[in-house]
């Protein structure tokens, strides 16, 4: 496919790429709400492969393709030989030939990456244990609505409270490719690694942002959006519950934390919100939280993404398909009538 392009990390992309993303996202979302649904995926096919549960991820992926024309195929665990009888690899080759496109919620990042190395369609990363980048399309577009009066997206800062998990990545990972400030706040053994660090350094050179990680309760203040996940990480390592109580007791976000942030400063989570632990009923349900609107966003997102990645896809002239429609219709009169 010409321009054929993956969508396995933000990292992949130049910032005016990633703002044509959002910026498509939004326009769609305007329409949708509007009551047009622009059938951008008519006649075309989404795979859903699935090796972890997900209600976010798998509605806003279904309801996308239908509302823009579209069908979607749900692939979970045990439905298909994905790495099992057939190779992640061969797996990569058949379904290019059956279906239009393919995103994957997978337990290892080798394995979407494996994927799309041999697709010839493209391949959305769902979710790995290293990064969530369609998360951050619908985190960016939720911020980019809800801008603080008078600022532009490069001059707000982001902070990520707790566990460095791959939303806290990938959250660091697009607002340095955009030129704005993040932090990530959380306890050490937990934070962002020297990996992470290297590649927000290199963003920010490229931007003009900035990054910091750090264990100071000082680093939140003057944030706009405070943003948090589960503390017990990937669902396969999930950590006891008074382990991670005892780990991240002074990093949940209260009334008092979300005070260190600017007037009017925003909270955000990826969901599902572990009440109580992570952060407090008081603030997720607060008029400062965006979490509703965020998670109603990542439709938003994966119509934009589901668009963009497939619009070079080859359609056919009007003249060619009048001419195989009527090479079909003698057929099925000549050959196949009564």
């Amino acid at each position: 496919m010409k321009n054929l392009k993956h969508f396995i990390d933000t990292n992949d992309f130049s910032r005016q790429e990633l703002l044509d993303m959002i910026e498509l996202s939004l326009k769609l979302k305007k329409c949708v709400n509007a009551g047009y649904y622009p059938p951008l995926m008519e006649h075309k096919n989404l795979g859903m492969i699935f090796q972890q549960s997900s209600t976010r991820t798998r509605v806003s992926f279904e309801t996308a393709m239908e509302q823009l024309g579209g069908h979607a195929q749900y692939l979970g665990p045990g439905m298909i030989q994905l790495g099992g009888h057939e190779t992640i690899g061969d797996t990569g080759k058949v379904l290019s030939r059956l279906v239009d496109i393919v995103m994957a919620r997978v337990i290892e990042h080798k394995t979407v990456v494996e994927l799309a190395k041999n697709a010839d369609i493209p391949v959305i990363n769902a979710m790995s244990d290293y990064n969530h980048p369609t998360q951050e399309i619908g985190d960016m577009c939720t911020i980019v609505e809800n801008l603080p009066r008078s600022k532009r997206l490069e001059e707000c800062k982001v902070v990520f409270v707790g566990d460095g998990t791959q939303v806290c990545a990938s959250l660091g990972f697009i607002t340095t490719k955009l030129g704005m400030r993040f932090v990530h706040y959380g306890p050490k053994g937990h934070q962002l690694n020297e990996e992470h660090k290297e590649i927000m350094e290199r963003n920010c050179r490229e931007s003009g942002g900035t990054w910091q990680v750090s264990d100071d309760r000082d680093s939140v203040r003057g944030a706009d959006f405070i943003y948090t996940d589960v503390w017990y990480g990937l669902y396969e390592n999930e950590m006891p519950k008074g382990e991670r109580i005892q780990v991240f007791g002074d990093y949940q976000v209260n009334r008092e934390l979300m005070q260190l942030g600017n007037l009017g400063c925003k909270f955000m989570h990826c969901l599902p919100a572990t009440r109580g632990e992570d952060v407090t009923d008081e603030v997720a349900d607060s008029d400062s939280s965006l979490c509703w609107e965020e998670a109603g966003n990542r439709l938003t997102a994966m119509r934009g993404l589901l668009v963009y990645l497939t619009r070079y896809q080859k359609k056919g002239s009007e003249l060619g398909r009048a001419a195989l429609k009527e090479e079909l219709d003698d057929f099925m009169n000549s050959r196949l009538g009564e």
